[in-house]
């Protein structure tokens, strides 16, 4: 796993991406910098723009400003280059349902310009990668959506591409299919590939992505690795519960500060969720002779920093906040 943008290789790197419809701006100058081999997520709310940025590096689009570069070429100048070099999935399945996976397959391996015979071997190595051999000769109408997934990264591919943009590519899927989706994409990334992945799942982009973007209102409102992003959120805290109200009142006073809960009995006391901290709130009992009924510990997870970031109020008025 990258332990440092700065001495990896950069496969996607972008300044000021701008882009509009009309009077909504979608993009507002966003800037990135992704090492090759690892995964980046871009998160934000329905709209926020991340189809769009898939699109615009990946070329299928322009931008109205800004300049960005994907595998080494200018998307502007050199958009062939970026397009040998990439492999794009869309949120929705390109795949052909009145024809088999491996007519699929094979109709790719055609449009990559691959002779017929390392098409055909290609192919058939990607179909048993993918678990797909027993239904390569099915029509994809029959396919389950996991299966169609799979089939579509698969035709992805086809072409060696050294960087892949993944567009929401579980959206849909069971639990079953999203976790072999996901020990798929981490194999890509073993054998040296870029993902770039758009998805609305936080544990998602929390299981997989070296680095995570949130998007907001057309900016980057915060970015850094899951860890990083939670750090920026408070509300971490250590509950404390006891069964007679003896203990909770003299626990209120030993731990003076907590915020208390009548009805329940409970406390709860601000902590990051380190161990250092939970052993002093533990030795402070024990010196007053307490010991709680139960005892959690909740750290801000991937929801709490989307939800920070991305309520009401700009982008920088969210961070900001976030990290009082």
């Amino acid at each position: 796993m990258p332990t440092s943008n700065s001495v990896q290789p950069v496969a996607v790197s972008a300044v000021g991406l701008r882009k509009s419809y009309g009077d909504k701006t979608v993009l507002d100058g966003i800037d990135l910098r992704i090492p090759a081999g690892s995964v980046f997520a871009l998160l934000g709310p329905n709209g926020a723009g991340k189809t769009t940025a898939v699109q615009i590096l990946s070329t299928l689009q322009p931008a109205d400003g800004g300049q960005a570069q994907v595998a080494g070429h200018d998307i502007a100048k050199a958009p062939d280059g970026v397009r040998a070099a990439i492999g794009v999935t869309g949120q929705f399945s390109a795949v052909d349902p009145l024809i088999t996976g491996q007519e699929n397959m094979r109709l790719m391996a055609d449009l990559h310009h691959l002779p017929r015979g390392a098409g055909r071997r290609v192919t058939a190595g990607l179909l048993e990668r993918f678990d797909l051999v027993e239904a390569a000769k099915k029509p994809v109408s029959t396919y389950s959506g996991g299966m169609k997934r799979r089939l579509d990264i698969a035709m992805t591919l086809v072409g060696a591409p050294r960087i892949i943009f993944l567009d929401e590519p579980t959206t849909g899927l069971d639990p079953r299919s999203r976790h072999t989706m996901w020990q798929l994409i981490r194999e890509l990334v073993a054998d040296g590939v870029t993902v770039f992945l758009t998805t609305q799942y936080l544990d998602e982009a929390d299981e997989l992505a070296d680095r995570i973007a949130v998007l907001h209102r057309g900016k980057i409102a915060a970015e850094g690795t899951a860890e990083e992003l939670k750090r920026m959120v408070p509300g971490g805290h250590v509950r404390l519960r006891f069964t007679h109200p003896d203990a909770y009142q003299r626990a209120a006073t030993t731990l003076r500060g907590a915020t208390r809960d009548e009805e329940s009995l409970s406390l709860r006391v601000a902590s990051g969720g380190s161990q250092r901290e939970l052993r002093a709130i533990l030795d402070r009992l024990d010196e007053a002779g307490l010991e709680a009924d139960e005892l959690s510990v909740h750290t801000p997870d991937l929801d709490d920093v989307f939800f920070a970031l991305t309520s009401t109020g700009t982008p920088d008025d969210q961070a900001q906040e976030a990290t009082r």
